[in-house]
């Protein structure tokens, strides 16, 4: 009986290690050459009761622990002026409830944990039936029970329902600034050890320490179009005329918060931002499912990559709670994950209306300390 996991992202990856600690054997499927092809992205912050859970589940929550950051839990919250609402810093005795931890780092803690045969990379998929998997590069391999662990664009879905991912009106710009202590001390400062977040006028800046020394900054434009960066006059190209540009579209705001702007390097990266339907179900089938991005793609407000590990976590537990019967095992498992990522869907939605709102930041407060009179 052959499990097939299209996708070695960190859903995928947490299926076959719970899988592999069972006692059961799974092929992960990558398109990727390698997994050092390319860059993982910033940090993420892993909640006790969703992402930490499941890497209990997976025998690797002492290991994380070593490469979580505690101080990574710090959070500011600012006003495009200027105004500090909110300042949490992490004491160093505080529990780890959302510590941050770098997702190339995370990654490997789950790759380092399997056989190394157990990823099969440089495999695009591209369609299955009849139990035959097919490769764009003419290959095949049998399944007997297909997990489509691929993203937000995912292939397997197809197979399950007609849901495609829908623009959602953000549009994100990614910058950074390398090694910001040694480079821009004065800045670090006023970023400090976890996240940085200036809301308004239909905008966010948004800058995240990561553990490597470098801060990602996130520049949002709320209520876009999906084309709206052939229309911005930003030219990625150009990262010194993009930074002009950028700064531009940030006029008013604070020159603490532009200046951020300007000490970013040239990796300068557009990133439409698209969401599955809140509360997307589909009818049990044999023989295939759906985790992570593939099967409820949210806005990156915290859920996502907490929801992946526990839907990779979940579903192994259940397919080792019922050997050899795939079928009882998904209808279990899919019972529980549209449950549970459904009220994780409206509460991400939530939080992005907040973001959409003209008064965003004293929304977003209210949301970090809600009075409790």
């Amino acid at each position: 009986m052959t499990i097939a996991i299209v996708g070695a992202g960190l859903g995928g990856l947490a299926l076959a290690r719970v899988l592999h600690v069972n006692g059961i054997d799974a092929v992960v499927y990558e398109r990727e050459p390698s997994r050092g092809t390319r860059g993982q992205g910033g940090m993420l912050d892993l909640h006790s009761g969703t992402g930490q859970r499941a890497l209990r589940e997976a025998g690797l929550i002492d290991q994380f622990h070593a490469i979580a950051r505690r101080e990574g839990q710090d959070m500011r919250l600012l006003e495009p002026d200027g105004t500090l609402l909110l300042q949490e810093d992490t004491p160093e005795d505080a529990p780890l409830e959302r510590p941050e931890v770098d997702r190339a780092d995370l990654r490997n803690l789950l790759l380092d944990s399997l056989p190394e045969h157990a990823v099969h990379w440089g495999l695009a998929f591209e369609y299955a039936e009849h139990g035959l998997l097919h490769f764009a590069d003419g290959s095949s391999a049998t399944y007997d029970l297909l997990v489509g662990a691929d993203g937000a664009n995912s292939r397997v879905r197809a197979l399950l329902t007609d849901a495609r991912p829908a623009h959602t009106g953000q549009n994100v710009v990614e910058l950074g600034i390398p090694d910001i202590d040694r480079t821009y001390p004065g800045l670090a400062t006023m970023v400090g050890r976890g996240n940085y977040w200036v809301l308004g006028n239909g905008q966010s800046l948004a800058a995240q320490r990561n553990g490597d020394g470098r801060v990602r900054i996130y520049l949002s434009f709320y209520n876009t179009a999906e084309d709206w960066f052939a229309t911005s006059g930003i030219p990625f190209d150009d990262p010194a005329a993009a930074r002009t540009r950028l700064i531009d579209l940030f006029t008013g705001w604070d020159s603490r918060f532009t200046a951020l702007i300007a000490a970013c390097d040239d990796t300068i990266l557009p990133r439409p931002i698209s969401t599955l339907p809140v509360g997307l179900t589909w009818p049990s089938t044999p023989g295939v499912t759906l985790l992570g991005d593939a099967a409820h793609l949210m806005p990156p407000v915290g859920q996502g990559a907490n929801m992946a590990l526990l839907d990779g976590a979940l579903l192994g537990l259940a397919l080792a709670a019922h050997p050899g019967d795939f079928s009882a095992a998904v209808k279990e498992y899919e019972r529980e994950m549209f449950e549970r990522t459904s009220a994780a869907g409206r509460q991400s939605a939530h939080v992005q209306e907040i973001l959409t709102s003209p008064d965003a930041s004293r929304k977003m407060l209210a949301f970090f300390q809600p009075d409790e009179s």
